[in-house]
């Protein structure tokens, strides 16, 4: 069941063009990422999808809902947590979620919230005094405080350190299994490979790719290699029988076999029968940032 269908969207800002088209949909239940540097027009595709901007062109449907003019409906369907989004320093993290739980018809429980979010020791201290991690785990309160049908997260871990940021992976997993779709926008490539069922990669305005973060990397380079120091005993003839194979070479010690998926188990597997042993196995595969820049022809963290 599609429940966000963007189509041609566009989007400008005096002379600057932010979105040059994009389209994409998203299906009830998944994490749908949207990956991109900085100035590729990630923020502003979603601020559109939410309602909180308007288009400049295309069209937008949310729920069966149309951002722009069923705006009221869509805030109480649809909670939103911004790239840049703060509380007064001094106001306690119980008033603040009792607060936004007023604002909608049927709110979350918000004392359940601040439990499964791990924040229970902290409902009676002010939001200045939180860590960074703590603020996010409030953020991502706020925004399921409506109890809403999909979460719209913006560069959620920005700023983390790695326990934190792994922390709020986490939270965001438990969120889904709850049954909230959530729009995830990031620009942390390990993050969209950890959460992501499928990614739009945006770049410059526009939608490069859409596919799972597998079929992303396999549009680039499907082999994958292992490197191995096998053991004297080993006769290359054996490797290259296999259907799994395409090519072994040899540097010095050092053997490298490419191949398509199920090389790993198949090699193991003939080294095992034949009492080789492989010093050092590494395999290497084409990674996400690797689709990044065949698909865009730059790295993630270069600005438009």
């Amino acid at each position: 069941m599609t429940v966000i269908e963007v189509t041609n969207l566009h989007k400008r800002y005096g002379g600057t063009v932010a979105v040059e088209d994009v389209s994409f949909s998203v299906e009830k239940g998944e994490i749908f990422g949207v990956l991109g540097p900085n100035g590729a027009g990630k923020t502003t595709t979603v601020e559109c999808v939410a309602g909180l901007r308007e288009p400049g062109g295309g069209t937008v449907s949310v729920l069966g809902l149309d951002p722009r003019r069923d705006r009221a409906e869509l805030t109480q369907r649809v909670g939103v947590q911004l790239q840049r989004s703060e509380l007064p320093e001094k106001m306690k993290v119980a008033e603040a979620l009792a607060l936004y739980s007023s604002f909608y018809r049927e709110p979350a429980d918000w004392r359940r919230l601040i439990d499964e979010l791990g924040l229970a020791d902290k409902a009676n201290s002010r939001f200045g005094k939180l860590s960074g991690g703590q603020k996010q785990r409030v953020s991502i309160a706020l925004a399921l405080a409506g109890n809403p049908e999909i979460a719209i997260l913006d560069e959620l871990t920005t700023g983390l350190d790695p326990q934190a940021r792994r922390d709020t992976w986490q939270l965001i997993e438990q969120v889904r299994a709850s049954g909230v779709t959530i729009v995830l926008v990031t620009h942390f490539m390990e993050e969209a490979e950890r959460l992501c069922d499928r990614i739009a990669v945006i770049d410059s305005g526009r939608v490069a790719a859409i596919d799972t973060p597998a079929g992303l990397v396999s549009r680039v380079d499907p082999e994958q290699r292992i490197r191995f120091r096998p053991s004297p005993s080993l006769d290359d003839g054996l490797l290259k029988e296999l259907p799994e194979v395409h090519t072994v070479t040899r540097s010095g010690e050092v053997l490298t076999v490419t191949g398509t998926d199920g090389l790993l188990q198949a090699v193991t597997a003939t080294l095992a029968r034949n009492n080789v042993i492989a010093a050092d196995l590494r395999v290497e595969q084409t990674s996400l940032d690797d689709a990044f820049v065949a698909l865009t022809g730059r790295t993630l963290d270069q600005e438009n």
